[in-house]
């Protein structure tokens, strides 16, 4: 019985997925991911047209996935904003944990393709994007409900976190010194 051609793209992008995601994007090639698929090349060229439209459909999907994560990461914390932000940095202690991670699949893609007219890197950043605006996001809900003064402290991007991140590490060690 034929596959749906949905079925076929979604086994190549997940066959692009572990190859990408664990050899490089340049060092692997179309052969490579056909075979990793059981699709002919001339299949997977008709179902993205190029390499690049392939990257860019695997940066589309790993972003997919990321905001899937993301999303029931903070749906499970319930809805108390600071529950919703920490269970963010839960979620993701125990993913850097696992043995099958190797990093974001995003921030690898734009590692790559550093061009920004490139697909992958749009998507890529695309990606990116919508994790600074929901961070954002749950820092006003934080300050709607009375437990932030400047959300804008506490948004990710050049005038949250990492500007003020020195001085947090300060605190950090200053803390531990004390303790020990």
């Amino acid at each position: 019985m034929p596959r749906r051609s949905s079925d076929t793209r979604e086994q190549v992008l997940a066959a692009a997925h572990d190859l990408f995601y664990w050899r490089g994007i340049h060092a692997t090639g179309v052969d490579a991911v056909a075979e990793r698929a059981q699709v002919a090349p001339t299949t997977l060229y008709r179902l993205f047209s190029s390499k690049d439209g392939l990257v860019a459909a695997y940066a589309e999907r790993a972003d997919r996935g990321a905001r899937a994560w993301f999303d029931d990461a903070v749906q499970a914390a319930g809805t108390r904003p600071r529950a919703r932000i920490l269970a963010v940095f839960d979620a993701l202690a125990g993913e850097v944990a696992a043995d099958d991670f190797r990093g974001c699949a995003c921030m690898m893609t734009l590692a790559e393709y550093p061009d920004r007219t490139a697909g992958a890197h749009r998507c890529a950043v695309a990606g990116k994007q919508w994790v600074l605006d929901r961070f954002r996001s749950m820092a006003g809900d934080l300050a709607a409900a009375g437990q932030a003064r400047s959300p804008q402290d506490l948004a990710l991007g050049p005038a949250g976190p990492a500007r003020r991140g020195r001085a947090l590490a300060g605190r950090t060690l200053d803390s531990a010194a004390l303790a020990g």
